[in-house]
């Protein structure tokens, strides 16, 4: 049973920054890609960013220059650093893996259980 747990929402004012965080508690995702997927009340799922196990990364345009993706050093973790955040980044930030290679608009296999951001 595969599970990635994230840490690190909260709420903060626009123009605040955040650090979310994910760990693979089991499973092994030093080649997988891994990234991050949210979801706003009404709205339908989108990629925020994605990372390969190689460092490539990819950003939704509407976070690219704002946020950062990173894998920590043992390549089951993923950090996701979120700059001058705007009332519209307010969602539940879920972390995801899956084999490689992936997309942002990839079939993510393995999901954390979110966290939540709240821009105010």
């Amino acid at each position: 049973h595969v599970q990635l747990v994230e840490s690190g929402g909260g709420s903060v004012q626009a123009g605040g920054s955040l650090r979310l965080s994910c760990a693979a508690r089991t499973g092994t995702f030093r080649s997988a890609c891994m990234g991050w997927i949210r979801q706003a009340p009404g709205k339908e799922r989108e990629g925020v960013a994605s990372i390969h196990s190689n460092g490539s990364t990819e950003y939704d345009a509407s976070v690219k220059g704002r946020f950062t993706i990173s894998r920590g050093n043992a390549r089951n973790t993923v950090h996701l650093r979120m700059n001058t955040l705007k009332p519209e980044d307010t969602a539940m930030y879920y972390c995801v893996a899956t084999p490689p290679p992936c997309t942002l608009g990839s079939t993510w296999n393995y999901w954390g259980q979110g966290t939540q951001v709240t821009v105010s």
